[in-house]
């Protein structure tokens, strides 16, 4: 495996309440990379978090190294995107690797991530349940059936040029997530899909890893009637304004 000289790869992970998915995640992190030899730093963006993810954070930080764990809390929940913001302020990696700290998430795909980016030099590598191997596991019907349809009324509405929108496990060149949270509007589930139709808008280039998403292991789930409602009118905002 042929490792490029000067890439880092900065790895985002915005939590709440993932105090017993956290150890877990950092360790199979921390592997991956020493392993594939790819350069690394974990930066955790923990938004007040009430069951003590920051404290088992701190720990880690111990553990790894404040050059590998970077911990940069936010006192409350301020959504995504702005977490995404927060953690590329801090950011020393020209690729950014974003994903979920529930081990939904496997960090065995980084590599594959990596050597698909400098295969085809693109500017955005996206992992995808729903090409290849791909696959989803611990989801009941309903969620299967709600995931599949919203990626499917997606495809025919906005045409993005990726398969899997409402994924977040992606790779970024630092430069383009960038420009593309500078540009996105969007809360929530949409806020991904709304990433991908803005990097069509831009014409940056998509790779796409089929991976396999393990349904959260510790913790409830945060997908309720809400947010399937909030994602049916960012949709229809996407597609009346892209």
């Amino acid at each position: 495996m042929s490792v490029r000289k000067g890439d880092r790869y900065s790895v985002l992970l915005p939590t709440y309440n993932e105090r017993d998915n956290l150890p877990l995640i950092v360790w199979l992190l921390v592997k991956c990379f020493k392993e594939s030899g790819y350069d690394y730093e974990i930066i955790i963006i923990d938004d007040g978090s009430p069951d003590g993810t920051l404290e088992v954070a701190k720990q880690l930080e111990k553990i790894y190294g404040s050059d590998k764990i970077l911990l940069r809390p936010r006192a409350k929940k301020l959504g995504l995107g702005t977490a995404y913001i927060h953690g590329m302020q801090h950011a020393t990696g020209n690729f950014i690797i974003i994903m979920d700290a529930d081990l939904s998430h496997h960090p065995k795909f980084i590599p594959e991530f990596i050597r698909k980016q400098n295969e085809g030099n693109f500017d955005i590598v996206s992992g995808t349940r729903y090409v290849g191997n791909g696959g989803v596991y611990g989801w009941d019907l309903k969620r299967k059936v709600i995931s599949r349809g919203a990626n499917f009324v997606t495809q025919v509405l906005l045409r993005p040029g990726a398969s899997d929108l409402t994924g977040s496990f992606r790779l970024y060149r630092k430069e383009v997530l960038e420009k593309l949270v500078e540009r996105c509007v969007s809360k929530g589930y949409v806020f991904q899909m709304e990433m991908i139709v803005r990097a069509r808008q831009l014409n940056y280039t998509i790779g796409e890893v089929p991976i396999s998403f393990v349904d959260r292991v510790y913790g409830e789930s945060k997908l309720g009637g809400n947010e399937i409602v909030s994602f049916l009118k960012g949709l229809l905002t996407l597609f009346a304004t892209t």
